[in-house]
């Protein structure tokens, strides 16, 4: 199946969990991140938009964790990831802009605990770039989710990473074709220069 085409202004970059606490987990970040910058730059340069994405708690939502939740009970238990930490922090070379979108998580999923859907619709978005930390968390539920909402959804296979390599290429090569279009960050900027 071809690669469909990308309208710019009815699209957006989310950038998820590349934040302070969370970069450094995942192999070669540094040059991960540049490469997302890049997108970054060649999606605001076509008109699209961004959206920023950061995993974050509040006493009150750390208090509402039921102990059923086996990931997120633990993080409210240990009392991470509060969304004043530095480790919760979008990683500054990757820093929002005055119109971005922003949003805080508390579970994997962009969009299962905020508001992301509706600021998408807001903006007319019908379709998604993802890149993200990590590939089985963040980039794994906001896939599922975004194409059970009938986006057309495209993952970066050099913007997201796993700590687990094994893991990170079943996900790419194996799970998201059959819901997203695998593309890399030099694929998306041929797409966006011939709109």
């Amino acid at each position: 199946m071809s690669t469909p085409t990308i309208t710019p202004e009815r699209t957006a970059l989310l950038v998820m969990d590349f934040q302070n606490g969370i970069v450094p987990a995942v192999p070669d970040s540094d040059a991960l991140v540049e490469r997302v910058k890049g997108s970054i730059a060649d999606v605001r340069a076509a008109g699209g938009a961004i959206g920023y994405v950061r995993v974050a708690f509040t006493e009150d939502d750390w208090a509402a964790v039921p102990e059923t939740n086996k990931s997120f009970s633990a993080v409210a238990g240990a009392k991470m990831l509060h969304h004043e930490d530095s480790s919760t922090q979008i990683d500054e070379r990757l820093a929002p802009e005055d119109g971005d979108l922003a949003v805080r998580k508390i579970r994997y999923g962009s969009g299962s605990t905020t508001d992301l859907h509706e600021q998408l619709g807001e903006r007319g978005i019908d379709t998604l770039v993802l890149a993200g930390i990590s590939t089985s968390g963040v980039v794994l539920s906001t896939v599922m989710d975004a194409a059970d909402r009938d986006y057309r959804v495209f993952v970066l296979s050099d913007g997201v990473a796993d700590p687990d390599a094994e893991t990170h290429r079943v996900l790419v090569e194996k799970v998201f074709p059959s819901r997203a279009h695998v593309i890399d960050t030099a694929d998306l900027r041929e797409l966006l220069r011939t709109v």
